[in-house]
């Protein structure tokens, strides 16, 4: 019995050894074997789309706040005095030289006209009775009939008629013009504005103001140049004619193009400024005198400009900087000094070269030296 207890208690024993042995064999598999292991994941790249610099030949602008002033704009009064019968043309019209636009009640002017043929009818019919008078008086006259005094009484009487007859016709060319003036009418093609006098009213002359009418085509935009400016564009009209863009207020784009016609003589010395003017083109009637616009002279082409896009640039402490594309695709900043733009581009004087590639996306995700993925460039369209 002491035997068989003694042999339980060994078979035990060497279970346990077993067991742990077997344990210690598979924590060894655990912690020192590499069949099977997972690979670490790999670290991420910023992919960012990437685009060549751009080199052209870059217009230069002179840019101005501008306001419009019309070529010429009247007051329409009346040149003979009556009673306005008609306004013929509406309020705020356009119109055209020579359109008729009010109407003074013709009849009196009519009457004067009338009165003024019949004294010519008159008056001819005593000047060629004077003439054949002076004829049979010279036939008696070289006859010995006719005393020289009575000869010389005919032919004043001839003279006198013709005169008559000359002071009747300039009284008919009198009342032909002022039964034109009872017609108003448009002394250029331009637009009336608010009518100032209802009909029936009696106008006088030259006191009476019926309406205004301005020229709009073309039509001035005047500006202020500053004396620094001045000399670029001496230097541009030395060259040629200078052209000039009108924007109008909420445009980014020019919808009106002239010419600069006029740069004043003195120059403001309490501004510093000078009055310059351009003469647009305005067959539309987009622009109206005292309307605010800015203009934008073209002065000059500036060749082999490099240009990158507005939305690459970033700011610093130290200023205007690019991220490019360096060596082994990592992220490399350059300052540079900017100049002008030209749409959604800007030209870049100086901190980088043609051959770099600018970075334009993700521009806040990375940093100088970060490794990046430069996304393919846009094929332009066919």
């Amino acid at each position: 019995m002491r035997r068989w207890k003694i042999a339980l208690g060994t078979a035990v024993a060497l279970g346990a050894i077993s067991v742990a042995s077997v344990h210690l064999l598979d924590m060894g598999n655990l912690s020192g074997g590499t069949a099977g292991a997972a690979p670490a994941p790999a670290a991420f790249v910023m992919p960012v789309p990437v685009v060549n610099v751009v080199k052209k030949t870059l217009p230069i602008y002179l840019d101005y706040a501008a306001r419009v002033e019309s070529i010429r704009s009247v007051t329409l009064q009346a040149r003979v005095p009556g009673y306005l019968q008609e306004q013929t043309a509406a309020d705020g019209s356009d119109v055209k030289q020579g359109d008729r636009l009010y109407r003074i009640a013709p009849e009196d002017y009519q009457a004067a006209l009338d009165q003024a043929k019949a004294q010519v009818e008159r008056d001819t019919a005593t000047l060629e009775y004077a003439k054949s008078n002076l004829g049979r008086g010279t036939d008696l006259a070289k006859a010995g009939y006719l005393d020289k005094d009575s000869f010389d009484q005919r032919t004043s009487n001839l003279r006198t008629a013709q005169a008559a007859l000359a002071v009747d016709q300039a009284a008919v060319r009198t009342a032909e013009l002022n039964l034109g003036y009872a017609e108003i009418k448009a002394p250029f093609p331009g637009r009336i504005g608010r009518n100032q006098a209802s009909v029936g009213t009696l106008v006088s002359v030259a006191g009476t103001v019926l309406n205004t009418l301005v020229q709009l085509d073309p039509i001035y935009v005047t500006f202020n140049p500053s004396e620094t400016d001045l000399v670029q564009i001496e230097e541009a009209k030395a060259a040629g004619p200078i052209a000039v863009d009108v924007l109008l207020p909420g445009e980014t784009e020019p919808s009106q193009k002239g010419q600069l016609t006029f740069i004043d003589n003195t120059i403001d010395h309490s501004t510093g400024t000078i009055t310059a003017r351009a003469t647009i083109g305005n067959a539309k009637f987009r622009l109206l005198p005292g309307q605010y616009v800015r203009v934008r002279l073209h002065v000059k082409e500036q060749p082999n400009t490099l240009m990158v896009p507005q939305v690459a640039l970033g700011s610093s402490q130290l200023g205007k900087y690019l991220y490019v594309l360096g060596k082994g695709n990592t992220v490399d900043q350059k300052l540079v000094s900017l100049g002008p733009t030209d749409g959604d581009l800007i030209s870049v004087t100086s901190g980088i070269s043609e051959s770099d590639q600018v970075i334009t996306g993700n521009l806040q995700k990375i940093g100088p030296g970060m490794p990046v993925s430069p996304l393919p460039q846009p094929k332009p369209a066919s």
